[in-house]
């Protein structure tokens, strides 16, 4: 298999979202299923009044959402593990906690509850992934220095030649993530249409309507791609990224 492919990169960074819309955790490894990173994404708080397809609440409706920090208690068991959340004052409380619910609930102003799925709560598939030059050039062009957790991506590749938007040129074509021939695999399907969720900071909450002014003008509104996945995994940070020659 490996004649044909050919290296285009290494993996820079790893994210999962435990809590949707929450703050990300960063990895130095993660386990690849068929419904994505394990952990990523399993839970969300619903709003019990949304009047559309979308009724997940998150950094639209609530900015600050993005300050509030999940993390399961046994990391490598994420299926098995309870989640405890850190809150923007610094305290911790189990994700199930009425209190968390009670302190969501007034700061958004609306009726919601807890969903957990074990599928998880994606807004279309199951894996995402952004080059660290793309990231980059939209910053440059946004006059602004933009971090990879803006995008809430789960895999950030750094390719080898620097050159942005190239994980574009790959679509419909399969990666192979590590050294081994038979590890984690994933089909790049299609680019990611872009909301006011990439004007959020996600350390400060704060708003900057630059950011997706700029994916709009320069990128049609897409940023990033999303992929299915064709075999799972173990995926570590500085695994050879391989992808399958056109």
């Amino acid at each position: 298999m490996s004649g044909n492919y050919v290296n285009c990169g290494v993996v820079s960074k790893l994210f999962r979202h435990p809590v949707k819309s929450m703050r990300a955790e960063s990895l130095s490894k993660a386990h690849l299923d068929w419904h994505g990173l394990d952990g990523d994404r399993r839970c969300a708080f619903v709003r019990q009044r949304a009047n559309s397809g979308f009724p997940w609440l998150t950094g639209r409706e609530l900015p600050e959402l993005l300050l509030y920090t999940p993390h399961f208690l046994h990391p490598d068991d994420p299926r098995q593990s309870p989640i405890v959340v850190t809150t923007p004052d610094g305290r911790r409380l189990p994700l199930e906690a009425p209190e968390l619910l009670e302190e969501l609930q007034r700061l958004c102003g609306e009726e919601i509850y807890l969903l957990k799925l074990g599928r998880g709560t994606y807004d279309s598939q199951v894996l995402s992934l952004m080059s660290t030059a793309s990231i980059a050039a939209l910053g440059a062009s946004a006059d602004m220095e933009l971090q990879s957790g803006r995008f809430r991506q789960n895999v950030i590749i750094e390719t080898r030649d620097g050159r942005p938007f190239q994980e574009e040129e790959w679509l419909g074509r399969t990666l192979i993530l590590g050294a081994d021939d038979n590890g984690p695999r994933i089909h790049l399907t299609r680019r990611i249409k872009r909301c006011v969720m990439v004007n959020i900071d996600p350390h400060t909450a704060a708003r900057d309507a630059r950011v997706l002014k700029t994916v709009a003008q320069t990128r049609d509104s897409y940023a990033g791609v999303y992929a299915s996945v064709e075999q799972p995994g173990i995926i570590r940070v500085g695994d050879p990224v391989r992808v399958a020659a056109s």
